[in-house]
């Protein structure tokens, strides 16, 4: 069974490829945007014959520990962190009057070697929340019993509200209008060979619910959400196929498949993504879900799966060679592998442009990292003020530090610009970003950028018959800067005609445009 299905996958892989071929082919006539925001996070809109900018990828900058997970339950192998805001959930206690972000997590305690390490325990599933994104608390919610005593905050645990062994729970709001009141959360975990739905009415009681699927592997965080724009149940799976090329412990390649449901019964059978670079790179986790502020975007941040195979120099010189070593007694590669995080994104939740530069690398070396385990994002993020008084609020991205080392697991947060994932970037020397001819909606337009004190960034649009309208030179460092052209009604005059746009840029990001 596990071979036909294999197979299944790579004629899929076939089938996507030649669907790739054929929807650029039958590419026509000006791209429709409207109003809508447009991250430059792919190629989409871009002439790339004629733009010489880069398209970079921008990482995300480590600001505080959040969370020390010290509770008995909690273990050293808290993972697979999923968090989502909802406004219509006002906290435990009801005090958050604002809405509630609100964070699922395993607990369980990883087998060792180690002389000081504790005896392993089964995963449970935890809840925490927080007003803000930045103070968290694990609130007491006495479900489930641990070691004599119901004061934790289990929300899932095998053998009370869940039959099998759980290996992980995202769970989600369904705003579907036809979702009844006892389901309106979801919760989706792997359950004996099967991806599982867990109902709750609350997002803190669930109970077990039907399967969704059982073709994949899913041991990896599994992710469904209800996509407004499609009217559909999309789901990002983890699976296998043979690597392309041997390799010397003849390991599958960690994939990601997505499945689709119009009613949260009955799903399509599995496809793999498909990727641009057309690399064969395993991944772990996928992240998927649409950009809040441009949700014609799928973004992810899978982690990327390395395994190096053989001992050499540079891991004897590596931090915590003694603790590698240990894990490799358990596994080879538990010593062998290393993981880090990269940075995707798609249009239709099926091809995805994948930068093969690293979104989240791991932490300068210490005895408890740059080992298999690291740069496990979670899936979802929270709008937080900065720092730096005066200056915009930024997306916080949460990771777990020093996971399955004995240790307990520091939740870190990492802060990225608004719109900042990725960008077009010209360098000290002059760059051109041209776009393809579009149409638009609005009689303003306004961009997302950031230059030096030196860069500049002119913009351009040339409507069908070449006529073009210039801007004064912009530069700055702003979220949501209005674009000023020479001509004050240019925006106005265009709007809803074939259109295209030129970006002349020096030392400067572009991160997103829109008109409106």
């Amino acid at each position: 069974m596990q071979r036909i299905w294999m197979t299944v996958f790579l004629v899929t892989v076939t089938a996507l490829h030649a669907a790739i071929v054929i929807n650029t082919s039958q590419q026509k006539g000006p791209i429709p945007i409207g109003s809508d925001r447009e991250c430059f996070f792919d190629d989409y809109l871009l002439n790339t014959a004629k733009t010489t900018a880069e398209l970079k990828v921008h990482q995300p900058v480590l600001q505080d520990t959040v969370m020390i997970h010290d509770k008995p339950w909690e273990g050293d192998g808290c993972d697979y962190y999923n968090l989502f805001f909802d406004d219509q959930y006002h906290g435990v206690d009801g005090s958050y009057e604002k809405g509630t972000y609100r964070m699922y997590y395993l607990g369980w305690q990883m087998p060792s070697k180690e002389p000081n390490a504790k005896p392993s325990k089964g995963i449970v599933a935890c809840y925490m929340e927080s007003p803000d994104g930045i103070k968290w608390v694990r609130p007491n919610l006495g479900l489930f019993e641990f070691e004599g005593s119901k004061e934790n905050n289990i929300v899932l645990q095998t053998g009370a509200n869940h039959t099998g062994g759980i290996d992980n729970l995202m769970v989600f709001r369904d705003d579907n209008p036809e979702c009844p009141p006892e389901a309106r959360y979801k919760g989706v975990g792997s359950c004996q060979g099967a991806l599982r739905c867990y109902p709750s009415p609350d997002g803190i009681h669930f109970t077990e619910g039907d399967v969704i699927t059982n073709k994949g592997a899913f041991d990896s965080l599994n992710v469904v959400f209800w996509d407004e724009r499609t009217k559909l149940y999309r789901g990002y799976i983890r699976g296998f196929h043979p690597a392309s090329m041997p390799n010397p412990m003849g390991e599958p390649v960690r994939n990601i498949a997505t499945i689709e449901s119009k009613d949260f019964k009955t799903w399509t059978d599995p496809q793999l993504l498909i990727f641009d670079d057309g690399e064969d790179i395993p991944l772990y986790t996928n992240n998927v879900m649409p950009y809040y502020r441009a949700p014609q975007l799928y973004i992810g941040s899978p982690t990327r799966y390395n395994n190096r195979f053989k001992w050499s120099n540079s891991f004897e010189e590596l931090g915590g060679k003694e603790h590698r070593k240990l894990r490799m007694e358990m596994s080879p590669r538990y010593g062998t592998v290393v993981t880090d995080c990269v940075f995707i994104v798609s249009r239709d939740g099926k091809i995805f442009h994948r930068f093969g530069e690293a979104f989240m690398r791991p932490e300068p070396e210490n005895d408890l990292n740059w080992l298999y385990g690291d740069c496990y994002p979670a899936r979802g993020f929270a709008l937080t003020p900065s720092k730096v008084p005066g200056a915009p609020d930024e997306l916080s991205l949460y990771l777990p530090g020093y996971c399955w080392m004995v240790e307990p697991v520091q939740l870190l947060r990492y802060t990225i610009r608004i719109d900042g994932f990725a960008s077009v970037h010209a360098g000290a020397k002059e760059a051109m970003v041209v776009t393809k001819p579009f149409t638009f909606t609005g009689s303003e337009m306004h961009i997302n950028f950031a230059t030096s004190a030196r860069g500049y960034v002119y913009v351009t649009l040339i409507d069908a018959d070449g006529n073009r309208y210039p801007s004064c030179e912009t530069f700055g460092n702003a979220i949501d800067r209005k674009v000023l052209f020479d001509d004050p009604e240019a925006v106005s005059k265009l709007a809803g005609k074939p259109v295209y746009l030129e970006f002349r840029m020096m030392d400067a990001d572009v991160y997103s445009m829109q008109f409106r």
